[in-house]
């Protein structure tokens, strides 16, 4: 009789302190495959609801019924975040039903990644915003039938984002960036890439308003001028911001960039109608820089990397001067003499 008390004593104060203990270093896919193993395993990990604040739903199959499932379960009541990225068989309906089915909150929910859920549309968006009412960060990257619809049920529904990834979501226009300006003056993270239908208008709204931003990503998107560039120098809290493509920024827009003496991160590939005089102005206003690239900028020459050199030497990490056809020192060998910490020096391949 022994025996038998003693593995129920394991089982029943043993295994939930090495569940505790493993756990958390556990996939969230691992975690729930350890459910099945014991009634004992089940009880300890559904009882640790740290276990069940993410649901990773990331390229898994049929994941609209899935969610609908999983989110039937009391143990994902205080979900934080959610993540269907590439998620497949997820459509409007899916979120419609959420909505309509009682006793389904997601109110502590901080975080949505709805990325390339291609099915996905305005009323989608609609259904699934409604029951974020906390939500910080949302990203529908490539979602690309969503218009301006869409933030206008974002920023209803939602009052607390700051973190925001408009990537890819072709339809959506200045419409859209004046709701975001009126919404979200606390935005710190805004990704417009490949928004193509935005103007000077649409993003300068936001520029003057969103103040607080720390990270602006406007890769690949050619028709911005100076006109908004300049305003990008109000943003005293920018660290990242990805220029790729700015086919019309000029040296006067990248005075006024300079401005932004926190940057980290700044990415100027194809900037082809900038020279010395902009990057040398970088230089001398931004002094923390880690990464920096001027891939295929051909009017620059040695002259700005001597000046970029006296200023970030002891921060810069990585350099892309590929293609800048004006430097005539460039090698490894070269670039390491100016910056003794450079460990990568290809940004674009």
């Amino acid at each position: 009789m022994a025996a038998p008390a003693a593995d129920e004593a394991w089982c029943r104060e043993t295994v939930p302190r090495v569940m505790e203990l493993v756990s958390p270093r556990l996939t969230q896919r691992d975690v729930c495959a350890l459910l099945a193993v014991s009634p004992w395993c089940y009880r300890a990990l559904v009882a640790n609801p740290r276990l069940w604040e993410v649901l990773d739903m990331r390229e898994m199959k049929n994941a609209g019924d899935r969610l609908i499932s999983a989110l039937s379960l009391a143990r994902y009541r205080h979900l934080k975040v959610l993540n269907l990225e590439f998620a497949q068989n997820i459509e409007d309906w899916h979120f419609v039903h959420l909505k309509e089915m009682s006793g389904i909150s997601l109110e502590n929910l901080e975080f949505l990644n709805l990325n390339a859920c291609q099915k996905i549309s305005d009323k989608g968006i609609e259904a699934i915003t409604s029951l974020c009412p906390n939500l910080q960060g949302l990203s529908i990257y490539w979602i690309v039938g969503l218009t301006d619809l869409s933030i206008g049920h974002i920023t209803k529904n939602c009052r607390q984002i700051v973190d925001l990834n408009l990537s890819g979501c072709k339809k959506i226009s200045d419409k859209g960036m004046s709701l975001i300006a009126n919404s979200y003056q606390g935005l710190k993270k805004l990704n417009i890439t490949r928004c193509v239908k935005l103007t000077d208008g649409g993003l300068k709204e936001v520029l003057q308003r969103c103040s607080l931003l720390e990270s602006l990503n406007l890769y690949a998107l050619s028709s911005f001028t100076d006109k908004v560039y300049k305003d990008i120098g109000l943003l005293s809290n920018l660290t990242f911001l990805d220029l790729c493509g700015a086919q019309n920024l000029t040296d006067d827009g990248l005075v006024c960039i300079s401005r932004c003496g926190g940057l980290t991160y700044l990415n100027l590939t194809w900037c082809v109608r900038v020279t010395d005089a902009g990057v040398i102005a970088i230089a001398q206003g931004c002094r923390s820089l880690e990464l920096l690239s001027l891939f295929g900028i051909v009017a620059v020459t040695d002259a700005c990397l001597e000046a970029l050199s006296k200023s970030c030497s002891n921060s810069l990490r990585t350099l892309d001067v590929n293609g800048c056809v004006g430097i005539k020192r460039r090698s490894r060998d070269d670039l390491l003499k100016l910056f003794p910490l450079l460990s990568c020096f290809k940004v674009h391949s």
